[in-house]
């Protein structure tokens, strides 16, 4: 639909563009629409030609527009296939009318629609047509009237045109589809290599498409289409040779544009002449013929360098013009490349003749368009194959394709008679780089034309090169192909090379190598040797490695070796001996000089010296079973370049990295030299890929060298000598580099390499020496670590075959060989440095390949033991490590038999006196060894039962019998060694070893001695069984603790000064020891520490299976009494240590109930005595002790809980009381002096959380913390008796005296917990009030108070009840401190910790509804009384007073203010407006007790206010808030209830009595003061009390209580809803007040008044009602 609207848009178009001119054409127009809007789509348009018509009728006008859109609207016609192939006449003979017009924009759009017309369904089948629509394309071409851009327009219209009619071709004729674009064209940059590579693409592309394409498949007949275009062929031949085209009806054509059609037509379309046999016969006899011609004409055309230059500017037509000729060269090459295998005659004349063009004197231009066509087959892989067996193979034809190579070599030889010879190099070298970096060579737009003249010599010798290089490619790619296709053996195959190739392939290979090697081999040579350019020696060097490994594969011997023997002369340039290996390579079985190289001569190594040698390497890689003889000349050449590696004169040229293949690095000019050396070493590594012949003759070589080199060394002095050793050096080097890489056939090259080695080793120069070990180290090393090696293990012995026996045999006999030498090196000589070269070796075979290790054991450890007993320290540390690998790394794997000689020399080690830190790493060792012993244990089945998993037998019964059938399995892999090993004797001899090392002298040693000990028995203990364990505990474990001690006892307390490093001004200089170690007793209770460390992991590890051992009774009783003897004897660590080992155990096993009881008794007991002989001694030791002992109680009840009664919890307390007693009277003065605890009582703070009491125990709740009550300030406190007297003096006046009466004694007659047992004698007379009075500022008591208080809410229900009382009177106590120490903290934790208490309770009274059935009334009234106590005594007494002004900071000020407002919110807010169980009288002192507090402000005369602070006023009037506060009622946020109305009762009465006071006073004062002002005090407190008075709302009980007339009462609660009678009471007092000097008083009593109005409803009377 789209189509059909823009059609019919171009249709308006049209008819306005005519409707004036041709109204012919409009109204045919406005038809057409019409008709148009009754068609649907394109295919009805077809069957109806008025559309076309009138489109038609446009274009006959000819004017420009209407032709425009005319021919527009044909495209879209055409292009929709709306057109019927009827209408192509018609059309084409307006488009032939339409080209003759003059306009250009009408001769593109006729352009564009012939082009259109090919590409549809209207393409031409018939002569006719086609050759018109050409000729139209054509005539515009060739016209003078066309642009530029039209005769563009027309070429490229008729390339496409002829592009469209042969794609027909192949269509209808039913031909491959494949095209190869131009094809033939190598890209010019990039290197010949990569040329070769998309070469070889493309050619096996083309051939792979044709490769069955042969005289059978052709045919003779060709379909209309296949006629139409083979008579475009002919017509395009004859224009080709300057003739007119019949067909196509033109008389000439430009040669150059016809040939570049037939280019185009021949490498893309060459299915059509391969299969077609019209089409053959048209290239074979015309256009060849006419490609023959133009060749010949141009080889006979002469034209000097001025006649070419002015050939480039002539007009086109010209039949010698370079771009006619190139085109003419290009087709030649095309049929050479793509039809030479079916023209061979026509491709050998044309071969032929560009052969003989390049030795014509023809411009330099021309040879150079003929060079580029021979370079382009050389690089061809295919083609030059195809020419070489087509022509050279052929007995019958020429041989072209060694007469292109010799064309080429004499293009390069020309370099020698050039007159400007260097610069044609230089030139050349140029292009090469070029070509390295990707880009094309240009010269510049102002060179001379001697420049261009050079580089045109220059471009013709690059093409030369790149065509041999190219050839040398090809062979080597050729090559390759005969090897993957299996025609010829690899030269890495292990296979010897075969006497003589066979394949087709490979004879081609052998036959191009015999007809081109010599000629490629001087031309190369030639280039290389004079050119210095790094990109075009790395190019013909590559040639050299492609071309050599060819004829090594090939097995072509001569021109293998020459090509050598080339490349060597390019490596070093030592003087006078190139010559020498020229003729030794002639010679390879005569006698070869040694080159004479001095040290002292500069060597410079060039970058082609650089990249020779690496070719060289390259080339040796490659043919390394292959060069025979000629391993000579490498390894001289090697040898040589290693001298000049090691030499101190050689350097490298700078190169520029302008070359990437040069692989220059940023490590500076010795770059080159370490690459070169890794290329050497890598060299002889890959001698495993040889054959053993040639790795023979490579070592015979060698060892050759180095025997030359021996011989000298020992008569040549200096500079020479160093050269000998170096040569040495190298041939040793290389010997193990062989060996190590030809480990898998190591029985045949063993003796000839060791048995040079220990030559060198036993010789007397120290270097040759040196050289020799490292080499046997390396060599004996690479064998055992070979693949041979890694089946020798015992397991692999049992149930094998004979042949597994010789073959462990063979194995047998390779390691005692190998094995051997070392122990002769060492007991056949004194020299330590040999003994110590030996004793490396074997460290470094211990280390790789020990556990490959089987027979050599008994020589290994005979040197081992020996070594200990020696006194040079570096053989006994060289022999240590070698024993250490084996402790760690080879046991497993050590014969059984072995093993206990492993274990005394690991002894013999560790007793040793030459190397203290040798004595510790050996009993470490041992520890390794009850490793590797505990994994072979095996339990007797009696044993398993009795073993350590089957004691929790309800648990881990199970778990052990797996365990142990593990075990079991395990070892039955090593059956052998288990029947021939008694694991539990070797156990007990290294415990007997450790044993006699834990009394050695050296603290070091010993205490290396019991860790290592105690780790054996915590790490391997269950896999012990009952009888061992009691061996263990009577013979090692409890006499190392007695010995310890004993020694402990008995050592000296001598200090030692340490040992004597040296003399400073004539006195001796120590080592630094510090004080807990300048002792020997001092080390024995550090040796004493661990033993009862490696005690307690034994305990608590196995703990449940000791304790039912018949002797462990009596064990731990020592242990017990061990640990009360150490707290006795001052030593701080050693009590530490023995407390920390009861508390361990205990602490591990309590909790899973496997602690009896009389254990836990036991401990108890020892801890009760440690604390109860503490104050027989004093001292940091006897704090740390105490310290430890109380939060191990604490740790222990946590963990044991459960277990404790009574009667335990309470001995638990005693001791607990004790500690804290014993604390307070030996405090020291300094940590409290800066405010701190005790450290025992801070551990004492931290446990007392802990040991809250379980429910089987809840009555020990009141023990407890009655217990710990007793530390706060008490009641018989002198101070205490003064403030409680004072308050019931000032308080006299206000209360009544039932609620005066302060309750100072405890009620319920609870004391301390103090059990005789626990009682020290010392302690009985002293009471609980000195206690305290020992520790100034009540510190203890100020840690207390939160921890007791927490305790207290935790507590249950009954138990809290009942302490309650006793707590609020304490905490009542603690706040009263406020008076003696106003800035200190206890008063401001007892109130906060109070208001929490209380706060807590009223909440719970809120969610239970009220106290628990369980809690009695009296209960909770004696808990009330207490806290209406603590209210009264300290809201009065305490708070709201003046303070001195220097007594306390302004911040603390207000953070007291602060926490008096919170008591007063608390008591105010919290409880009393809470629905509590509080007696009246009760709730009547509280109100009271706030109304007291309200007082201070009004009650004093009017002189003292002015003198009180402020914060004395706003705490009366906070007091006096919270009694309007009780006493208002608000029905949207009271909860009202009978506690809530009894308060407001009061509350208002109080209140009331207060106000009236308060209203009073101020009349009076007023009145006394007269014209005075009142104090800002009493102002502000009358114009409040106005103010609230105002605000005032009462509940209607409340106003029951006011003193008014019944008849008010009823009133007033029938008349008004907001109840404020509360003003009627004080209405005399507010008129007396109507009088009063000060405004706003007056303002607030008016106020005041028509409140008391409308109360009485006095607002509705009038005198008019």
């Amino acid at each position: 639909m789209a189509f059909m609207a823009v059609l019919e848009s171009d249709l308006r178009a049209l008819s306005a563009e005519a409707r004036r001119r041709y109204p012919a054409v409009k109204d045919g127009a406005e038809h057409a629409i019409l008709k148009l809007r009754s068609l649907s789509s394109p295919s009805e348009i077809v069957h109806n030609d008025d559309i076309l018509r009138i489109f038609l009728m446009a274009c006959e006008v000819r004017t420009v527009k209407l032709s425009v859109i005319g021919l527009s609207c044909l495209q879209k016609l055409i292009t929709h296939d709306a057109v019927a192939p009827s209408a192509l006449k018609e059309i084409l003979s307006t488009l032939k009318n339409h080209a003759e017009m003059t306009d250009e924009s009408v001769q593109l759009k006729t352009l564009q629609t012939i082009l259109v017309v090919f590409q549809s369904h209207l393409h031409p089948e018939n002569e006719e047509n086609t050759a018109q629509a050409l000729g139209i394309c054509l005539r515009l071409l060739e016209s003078n009237r066309s642009s530029d851009s039209v005769r563009n327009t027309a070429a490229a219209t008729f390339r496409q045109a002829v592009a469209l009619i042969f794609d027909h071709v192949v269509c209808a004729e039913s031909l491959p589809t494949s095209k190869f674009g131009s094809g033939g064209q190598i890209s010019r940059t990039g290197t010949v290599t990569s040329d070769v590579s998309r070469g070889i693409n493309r050619s096996e592309s083309l051939e792979n498409e044709y490769v069955a394409g042969g005289p059978s498949l052709m045919r003779e007949t060709v379909t209309n289409a296949g006629k139409l275009g083979l008579c475009l062929l002919e017509d395009l031949t004859a224009l080709a040779a300057g003739g007119s085209a019949i067909w196509l009806r033109v008389s000439s054509l430009q040669r150059t544009f016809v040939l570049d059609i037939l280019e185009f037509i021949l490498s893309n379309y060459v299915a059509v002449f391969r299969t077609l046999v019209p089409y053959e016969q048209v290239l074979r006899y015309q256009i060849c013929s006419v490609l023959m011609t133009s060749i010949r004409t141009n080889a006979e055309l002469e034209f000097s360098f001025l006649q070419m230059y002015s050939i480039f500017i002539q007009p086109e037509g010209e039949a010698g013009e370079p771009s006619f000729r190139r085109m003419v060269l290009r087709s030649v090459a095309h049929i050479i490349r793509l039809y030479s295998s079916s023209l061979i005659t026509e491709c050998e004349v044309f071969l032929s003749m560009l052969v003989k063009v390049i030795f014509l004197d023809l411009p330099l231009w021309h040879r150079i368009l003929v060079l580029e066509i021979l370079r382009g087959f050389c690089v061809e892989a295919r083609t030059l194959r195809v020419l070489f067996q087509n022509f050279d193979m052929h007995p019958k034809n020429t041989n072209v394709v060694e007469g292109m190579v010799k064309a080429l070599a004499r293009v390069v030889s020309s370099v020698q008679v050039l007159d400007a010879s260097e610069e044609s190099l230089a030139a050349v070298a140029g292009m090469f780089s070029s070509k390295a970096k990707g880009v094309e060579w240009s010269l510049d737009n102002d060179a001379s034309n001697a420049a261009v003249l050079v580089a045109s010599e220059a471009h013709s010798i690059t093409l030369a090169v790149e065509g041999l290089l190219g050839v040398v490619f090809t062979v080597a790619t050729l090559t390759d192909e005969a090897v993957e296709v299996g025609e010829l053996e690899s030269p890495r195959c292990e296979n010897d090379p075969p006497a003589k190739c066979t394949g087709k392939t490979a004879a081609l290979c052998i036959s191009m190598v015999d007809s081109l090697w010599l000629t490629i081999l001087d031309a190369l040579s030639l280039i290389l040797s004079r050119s210095q350019g790094e990109a075009i020696v790395l190019e013909i060097l590559k040639g050299y490695q492609a071309f050599t490994q060819a004829c090594g594969v090939l097995c072509a011997v001569e021109p293998l070796n020459s090509f050598l023997a080339s490349l060597c002369k390019f490596t070093i340039n030592f003087p006078n001996e190139m010559e020498k290996r020229s003729s030794a390579l002639q010679s390879p079985g005569s006698k070869r000089p040694e080159p004479l190289v001095d040290q002292r001569e500069n060597i410079v190594l060039t970058p082609k010296n650089v990249q020779a040698l690496r070719t060289l390497f390259n080339i040796a890689h490659r043919l390394h079973n292959m060069l025979g003889p000629s391993w000579v000349l490498v390894l001289e050449t090697l040898a040589a370049l290693d001298r000049a590696i090691h030499s101190p004169h050689a350097t490298t040229q700078e190169v520029s990295t302008a070359v990437p293949k040069l692989m220059r690095e940023s490590s500076g000019q010795y770059s080159d030299f370490n690459i070169l050396s890794s290329l050497n070493s890598q060299l002889f590594e890959s001698s495993a890929l040889m054959h053993l012949s040639a790795v023979k003759s490579l070592l015979s070589a060698l060892h050759q060298l180095s025997d030359q080199s021996l011989a000298a060394a020992s008569s040549a002095f200096g500079p020479a000598s160093s050269q000998k050793l170096g040569s040495i050096s190298f041939s040793v080097e290389r010997m193990i580099s062989i060996l190590v890489n030809n480990l898998h056939r190591v029985q045949s090259l063993w003796d000839q390499v060791v048995g040079h080695f220990l030559e060198l080793a036993d010789s007397s120069n120290q270097h040759l020496r040196t050289i020799g070990l490292d080499a046997l180290d390396q060599s004996i090393c690479a064998v055992l670590g070979s693949d041979g090696f890694q089946d020798n293990i015992p397991t692999g012995t049992h149930g094998r075959s004979q042949e597994m026996g010789t073959r462990l045999a063979e194995l047998r006999a390779l390691e005692c060989s190998v094995i051997s030498p070392l122990r002769v090196l060492y007991f056949s000589t004194q020299n330590i440095d040999v003994r110590a070269g030996s004793l490396k070796i074997l460290l470094h075979v211990l280390e790789r390949h020990g556990e490959k290790l089987l027979h050599s054991w008994p020589n290994i450890l005979e040197m081992l033991r020996s070594v200990a007993d020696v006194s040079e320290k570096d053989l006994v540390t060289l022999g240590f490590q070698s024993l250490r690998v084996i402790m760690n790394d080879g046991l497993s794997t050590i014969p059984a038999n072995y093993l206990h000689v492993c274990i005394d020399v690991t002894g013999a080690y560790s007793a040793q006196k030459t190397e203290l830190n040798i004595s510790l790493t050996a009993v470490g060792l041992l520890w390794t060894v009850t490793d590797f012993i505990a994994k072979g244990l095996i339990q007797e089945p009696e044993e398993k039962e009795a073993g350590v998993h089957s004691i929790p037998k309800q648990k881990d019964g199970e778990k052990a019998e797996e365990q142990a059938l593990g075990i079991s399995n395990n070892v039955n892999d090593q059956a052998s060694l288990t029947n021939m090993v008694d694991y539990d004797k070797l156990l007990f001899s290294v415990f007997s070893l450790l044993q006699k090392l834990g009394a050695d002298d050296r603290p070091e040693v010993r205490n290396s001695a019991v860790r290592t000990l105690f780790q054996s028995l915590g790490s391997h203990g269950q896999k012990l069984s009952k009888i061992m364990w009691e061996d263990c505990l009577s013979n090692y474990v409890f006499p190392a603790l007695d010995r310890a001690s004993h020694m402990a006892a008995t050592s000296s307390k001598d200090e030692w000064q340490g040992k004597e490093l040296g003399t400073r001004d004539g006195k001796a200089v120590h080592m630094l020891i510090h004080h807990s170690r300048n002792t020997v007793q001092k080390q024995w209770d550090e040796t004493l520490v661990l033993v009862l460390g490696g005690i307690a992991r034994i305990l608590r590890s196995f703990f449940p299976f000791l304790r039912c051992l018949t002797n462990f009774w009596s064990c731990w009783e020592s242990l017990l009494l061990f640990v009360k003897k150490s707290t006795l004897n001052g030593s701080k660590e050693v009590a530490l240590a023995a407390i920390n080992c009861l508390q361990t155990t205990v602490l591990s096993h309590s909790p899973k109930g496997n602690l009896p009881m009389p254990y836990l008794n036991s401990v108890l007991d020892v801890f009760e005595f440690v604390l109860q002989k503490s104050p027989n001694y004093t001292g940091n030791a006897a704090g740390k002790v105490k310290q430890e002992v109380v939060h191990g109680l604490g740790e222990l009840y946590v963990q044991a809980h459960r277990m404790f009664d009574e009667s335990m919890y309470t001995q638990l307390l005693a001791i607990i009381d004790l500690a804290v007693k014993q604390a307070i009277i030996t405090t020291d003065n300094f940590e409290t002096e800066f405010g701190h605890v005790p450290p025992v009582l801070r551990t004492v703070l931290e446990i007392l959380p802990l040991l809250r009491p379980t429910e089987q125990i809840s009555s020990m709740w009141l023990i407890l913390l009655r217990e710990f009550l007793l530390y706060l300030p008490r009641s018989n406190s002198p101070l205490q008796n003064e403030e409680d007297e004072s308050e019931h003096t000032s308080s006299s006046d206000h209360l009544p005296d039932a609620h005066m009466k302060v309750k100072d004694d405890m009620p319920n007659g609870t004391a301390s917990i103090s059990p005789t047992k626990v009682e020290a004698p010392s302690l009985s007379s002293v009471s609980t009030s000195s206690l305290t009075a020992g520790i100034p500022s009540y510190l203890f008591a100020e840690k207390l108070v939160p921890v007791l208080v927490d305790l207290f809410l935790q507590a249950p229900e009954i138990e809290k009840h009942i302490i309650f009382p006793e707590l609020i009177q304490s905490l009542g106590r603690c706040m009263m401190t406020r008076r003696d120490n106003p800035d200190g903290a206890l008063w401001r934790l007892a109130v906060e910790r109070f208001n929490d208490i209380l706060v807590d309770d009223i909440k719970r009274l809120t969610v239970n509804g009220g106290p628990t059935e369980s809690i009695g009334k009296p209960a909770r009234t004696r808990i009330w009384k207490e806290v209406a106590d603590v209210y009264e005594i300290f809201l009065i007494g305490y708070c709201g007073r003046a303070l001195p002004s220097n007594s306390l900071s302004s911040v603390a000020l207000r953070a007291d203010e602060s926490l008096e407002m919170t008591i007063l919110n608390v008591l105010g807010d919290e409880i009393l407006k809470s629905s509590i169980d509080a007696p009246l009288n009760i709730l009547q002192r509280l109100v009271f007790t706030l109304d007291r507090c309200a007082s201070r402000t009004c009650s004093l005369p009017i002189e003292t206010v002015e003198l009180m602070p402020s914060h004395c006023s706003r705490f009366s009037l906070t007091c006096l808030q919270k009694l309007f506060t009780l006493s208002s009622y608000c029905k949207e946020t009271d909860d009202w209830n009978l506690a809530r109305s009894e308060v407001s009762k009061i509350s208002i009465m109080t209140l009331m009595d207060r106000c009236q006071y308060i209203l009073n006073r101020f009349l009076v004062d007023e009145v006394e003061l007269g014209d005075r002002p009142l104090p800002r005090a009493r102002l502000e407190e009358i114009i409040f009390v106005l103010q609230e008075l105002a605000r005032l709302i009462i509940h209607s009980d409340t106003a029951v209580v006011l003193p008014l007339q019944s008849y008010l009462k009823t009133g007033l609660a029938e008349e008004n809803q907001d109840k404020r009678p509360h003003l009627l009471v004080l209405f005399p007092s507010f008129c007396e007040l109507v009088t009063s000097r000060e405004p706003r008083v007056r303002e607030l009593v008016q106020v005041l008044l028509r409140l008391i109005t409308r109360e009485l409803a006095l607002e509705k009377v009038s005198l008019t009602s």
